[in-house]
C-alpha cells in the first residue's frame, strides 16, 4: 500500500503510526528495534520515557488544560506480533516490513500476518501522545514485549513504574465487546511409571484409532461440549478390560495441552477368542459416542486395524489399570459457570496430551479458572487421582486470573459512552483464556481499574489477518471520548 492511500485514511494519525510500526520487524523475541523506536518517539515529542530490561516501554504525557490534576490513565498494548505467512509468500520477518493493502473496507497484509494484533493499540497510543488537540488526563502508554509467547514483558514489569490507576488494554479483537475478566490457568503434568513385561506371541494385536473429532481451543471452545478423544479412549479401554484380559502396549492422544484432543490411538493385545468381542465394541461404542455427541461432535470414528508385527512387550496389569483409571477418572470440560457473568465458563479442565515414553506415560492437562482458589482445587483433584494411580504431578506455566470487578467505574463509563455514541448497549464479556490484564491485576494488587477493548480484527495469528477500517475509526472515536470523560 502506498503512502497516498495511508494519508487519505482516517484517522490519519493512527494509520500513520500503524504504517511506521509495520515498517519495523517485530516478531516475538525480535523487539529491540521497535522498542527503541518507541523511545525515540518519546524523545522527539519531549515526553518522559522508561525502557526497562525486558524492553517494555512506558511513555508519559501530562494532562491537557483542565486535566492537569485528574487521575492518570494507562493505555496498554504489546509491541510484538505473530509471524505467519502463506507458503508461497517470500517474506523474511527478521528484516522485511509488512506490506499492506486495502481490500474493500479492510486492511490486509500481502500474504502475511498484518500485526493489527497488537500494532493498532500501539498506533492509537502514539496518536494520543502526539496530539495537541485531544483533551485527556495524564496518560501513560505502556507497551509490553513477548505477549504472544508467554507475556514475558508483563511478568517483568515493575509496578512502581506505573502511576495511573485506570488501565485501558487495547488487545481485544471484536468491536462492541468490553472484556472485563479472564481466566488464569496452569498445566498439570502427570507421569505414571511403566513396568514392562514380555508379550505373549499367541495373542492378537490391534491398533485402536479414535478420530474425526472437531477439537478446538480449550479456552475458547470448551463450552461447546465437544468430545475429547483421550476421554473416549479411556472409556473404550475400560469397557474392553471389564470383559477380557486386555494388554496395553502403548497409548497416545492429542497434540497440545490447550487443544481439545481430536484423536487418540492405542495398541492392545487380546486372546484370539476375544477378537469378535473387540470388534463388536468398536461398532457399539462408535454408535454410542456418535449418539452422545450427535450435536457437538457428530463425526466420531472408532477404527480397529490388526498389527502386522506382534509387539515384543506389554505394560503390566497394574500399569494398564493405573493409566486407564487415571484417564477415566480425571475431570474434563466445563467444571463451573460464573455467577457474576451470564454464560461465562468459570473453570474448566482439558485432558490435552497423552504420550507413552520409555519409562512412563506422560499426561498433560490444561486447567483454567477465573477464580484462583477454584483453579487450585482442580489441580489438587488431579493430584489426588494421580496419587491413587501411582502417578506424580507437577504444575507448569501457572498464570493468574483477572477476576471480575463488580465495582469497576471504568466499565460503567465505557458502557455509558458506547450507548451515547452508537445508540446500543455493548456486550460485557469475559474470556476463558489469558490476558495481560490478569498479570497487571496481580501486580497492582487488584487496585487497578481495567478494561479491554479493540477494533474488529479477523483471522489473527494467520496470513489472512485483516483489520476493519470503519471499526478502527469508531474505536478511535470511542477511545478519545473516554479520555475526555476521565476528568
Amino acid at each position: 500500500m502506498g503512502n497516498s492511500a495511508m494519508e487519505n485514511m482516517e484517522p490519519v494519525e493512527v494509520f500513520h503510526y500503524f504504517e511506521e510500526i509495520n515498517s519495523i520487524p517485530r516478531g516475538s523475541g525480535n523487539e529491540k528495534r521497535i522498542s527503541d523506536y518507541l523511545v525515540s518517539f518519546a524523545k522527539e515529542h519531549n515526553l518522559e520515557v522508561i525502557q526497562d530490561k525486558a524492553l517494555n516501554v512506558i511513555i508519559r504525557k501530562p494532562g491537557t488544560k483542565g486535566y492537569e490534576e485528574s487521575p492518570g490513565v494507562v493505555i496498554q498494548g504489546h509491541m510484538d506480533m505473530v509471524c505467519e505467512k502463506r507458503p508461497d509468500v517470500m517474506h523474511d520477518f527478521m528484516t522485511d516490513p509488512i506490506q499492506m493493502k486495502i481490500v474493500g473496507d479492510m486492511l490486509y497484509a500481502n500474504g502475511t500476518t498484518l500485526g493489527g494484533d497488537d500494532g493498532i493499540a500501539v498506533a492509537m497510543g502514539l496518536a494520543v501522545l502526539a496530539s495537541d488537540t485531544l483533551e485527556h488526563p495524564p496518560v501513560e502508554l505502556l507497551v509490553t514485549t513477548s505477549e504472544e509467547t508467554g507475556m514475558d514483558g508483563a511478568h517483568a514489569l515493575d509496578p512502581k513504574n506505573i502511576l495511573g490507576k485506570t488501565l485501558i488494554n487495547i488487545d481485544s479483537e471484536e468491536e462492541g465487546i468490553l472484556t472485563v475478566s479472564c481466566a488464569g490457568g496452569c498445566s498439570s503434568k502427570i507421569n505414571i511409571p511403566i513396568t514392562w513385561e514380555d508379550a505373549d506371541s499367541s495373542r492378537a494385536a490391534y491398533i485402536i484409532d479414535i478420530s474425526g473429532l472437531k477439537g478446538g481451543h480449550s479456552g475458547v471452545e470448551i463450552h461447546t461440549g465437544r468430545a475429547n478423544a483421550n476421554k473416549l479412549m479411556a472409556r473404550f479401554l475400560k469397557s474392553v478390560s471389564l470383559e477380557t484380559e486386555l494388554n496395553l502396549c502403548s497409548i497416545s492422544g492429542g497434540s497440545k495441552h490447550n487443544a481439545i484432543a481430536r484423536d487418540a490411538r492405542a495398541v492392545v493385545c487380546v486372546n484370539l477368542e476375544a477378537v469378535p468381542m473387540l470388534k463388536e465394541k468398536v461398532s457399539s461404542l462408535e454408535h454410542i459416542f456418535r449418539d452422545e455427541f450427535k450435536v457437538a461432535d457428530p463425526d466420531i470414528k472408532v477404527q480397529l486395524n490388526p498389527v502386522e508385527n506382534m509387539p515384543k512387550r506389554i505394560m503390566s496389569k497394574d500399569t494398564r489399570d493405573n493409566i486407564i483409571n487415571f484417564m477415566y477418572l480425571i475431570p474434563n470440560g466445563v467444571q463451573s459457570v460464573s455467577m457474576d457473568i451470564e454464560g461465562l465458563v468459570e473453570s474448566s479442565l482439558n485432558l490435552g496430551v497423552v504420550e507413552t515414553g520409555e519409562e512412563s506415560i506422560e499426561i498433560i492437562s490444561s486447567i483454567r479458572s477465573s477464580v484462583g482458589t477454584i483453579k487450585d482445587n482442580i489441580f489438587h483433584t488431579v493430584a489426588a487421582i494421580a496419587e491413587l494411580t501411582n502417578g506424580k504431578v507437577t504444575a507448569e506455566s501457572d498464570y493468574p486470573e483477572w477476576k471480575y470487578n463488580p465495582d469497576s467505574k471504568v466499565r460503567l463509563l465505557f458502557i455509558e459512552l458506547y450507548e451515547k455514541l452508537f445508540g446500543e448497549k455493548p456486550l460485557i464479556s469475559a474470556i476463558h483464556a489469558g490476558l495481560e490484564c490478569a498479570i497487571f491485576d496481580k501486580k497492582f494488587e487488584g487496585k487497578m481499574d481495567m478494561i479491554s477493548v479493540g477494533p474488529t480484527i479477523v483471522g489473527v495469528h494467520t496470513a489472512e489477518e485483516h483489520l476493519s477500517i470503519p471499526s478502527t475509526q469508531r474505536t478511535w472515536k470511542y477511545l478519545t471520548e473516554v479520555l475526555k470523560a476521565l476528568k
